[in-house]
């Protein structure tokens, strides 16, 4: 039966990253990683809109979702200057962008996944594509190390590295089994959502209209009738409802009320930081220094021409009536729309779409300086596949930086 020091399973960027380091820490030891894709790094492909959002100039466990306590742990063992100086010795030269995202500096996600495969090839890991994993069984007591079925055979290890990601994307390989795998070992796995996901819109909505605009709103979630998240942020519009960075970040809250059978509500003020009483002093000064002008004209001062339009007549209001002439009940209408529009979510666009994955195997269960199981010793695991899920902006890379790191040198100490 063939046999590894470590088996690492699945080759997204987690597992490329512990491959790396492991191999790094002792060149000697025979090192297999494996995926059940033909074409690796897909996620990494598409990420940042194909440009691969590799980190973040500044991250804390307050961009995190999870037990933050053991996060922020996590996250202190291997910095975003590391990850910088890590791609630089990969001759991946990272810029950092207005918001604070960082790039490569050639704007290809493909540099960074090639960047990646060559050092492990250069470094000795073996990898094998096509390679679907179909079981991991300890052998014997705790020392025995595992038994792994893949679909080209069996492979015998020490250790194992469990980088299977979780259920975004699922073309892309991660498509849940790797949770599988960490049930039959003996852990648990927290109910698993969608995150970072678009959400569809009640066709009673004027998304459609407005496809393609995207502005500055400000994002309230309420839960069984208790706001859990509010964000500011922008919000595109698009055929189907909304996405942008503001509803990427907050739908985890939505998906994860829908999974507990809870009522989630999701409302905007599209005038971030102002109160309904502060617009309606606003509306009031304009009334009175401008009349004769349109409500549409009004509006276009403080929002998107299009989008003012088209509030107007969701609430019918007039857009073209002088402002001077709406009366007090389309007005106060309009000032409720404008700070607390519903906006009925009927559905997120489900795991094709998501970026990421909310709930996993829970952090409580791993040893945060080595990653390794609390149940199995032998066994470590990383990146999407835990109970941690970052807001957009190349958190949830350097994650999986950071675990691949910590696991990929303890694996083969």
């Amino acid at each position: 039966m063939d046999s590894a020091d470590l088996v690492i399973i699945g080759a997204g960027a987690a597992g490329l990253a512990a491959a790396i380091f492991s191999a790094e820490q002792d060149g000697e030891r025979r090192i297999a990683l494996l995926d059940g894709v033909r074409t690796l790094g897909a996620k990494i492909l598409v990420s940042g809109g194909g440009r691969c959002n590799v980190t973040h100039e500044a991250v804390t466990a307050a961009d995190f979702f999870g037990n933050r306590r053991i996060i922020k742990n996590v996250l202190a063992a291997f910095s975003v200057r590391q990850t910088v100086d890590w791609f630089a010795s990969m001759d991946v030269t990272l810029k950092r962008e207005e918001t604070g995202k960082m790039f490569p500096t050639t704007d290809k996600a493909r540099t960074v996944l090639d960047a990646l495969i060559s050092r492990c090839h250069a470094s000795g890991v073996e990898i094998y594509p096509g390679h679907r994993v179909t079981s991991v069984d300890c052998r014997g007591d705790a020392n025995s190390g595992f038994t792994v079925q893949h679909s080209h055979g069996t492979i015998r290890a020490t250790n194992v590295i469990l980088a299977t990601g979780g259920r975004s994307l699922p073309k892309s390989g991660s498509d849940g089994s790797g949770y599988s795998l960490a049930r039959r070992l003996g852990h648990s796995v927290t109910p698993t959502v969608p995150a970072l996901v678009p959400l569809m819109l009640e066709d009673t909505v004027f998304h459609r209209t407005l496809s393609g605009l995207s502005h500055e709103v400000e994002l309230t979630t309420v839960v069984a009738g208790k706001p859990v998240d509010s964000r500011k942020g922008s919000l595109l519009w698009t055929h189907f409802g909304m996405s942008g960075p503001v509803v990427m970040d907050a739908s985890r809250f939505w998906t994860l009320a829908r999974e507990h059978g809870d009522k989630a509500e999701v409302y905007a003020n599209f005038l971030p930081e102002q109160t309904r009483e502060q617009v309606r002093q606003w509306f009031t000064e304009e009334t009175r220094h401008h009349p004769r002008r349109s409500l549409a004209n009004t509006l276009a001062l403080v929002v998107p021409e299009r989008f003012g339009e088209a509030l107007c007549l969701h609430v019918d209001c007039d857009p073209q009536r002088a402002i001077a002439q709406v009366p007090r009940v389309e007005r106060d209408r309009l000032l409720v729309a404008l700070t607390k529009l519903t906006l009925p979510v009927t559905t997120d666009r489900g795991w094709n779409y998501a970026e990421v994955t909310a709930g996993g195997v829970p952090l409580e269960e791993v040893n945060f300086r080595t990653m390794e199981s609390k149940l199995v010793p032998g066994l470590y695991l990383v990146g999407e596949i835990l109970d941690c899920d970052g807001r957009i902006g190349g958190f949830n890379f350097q994650w999986a930086w950071t675990t691949g790191y910590l696991a990929g040198r303890a694996a083969i100490a």
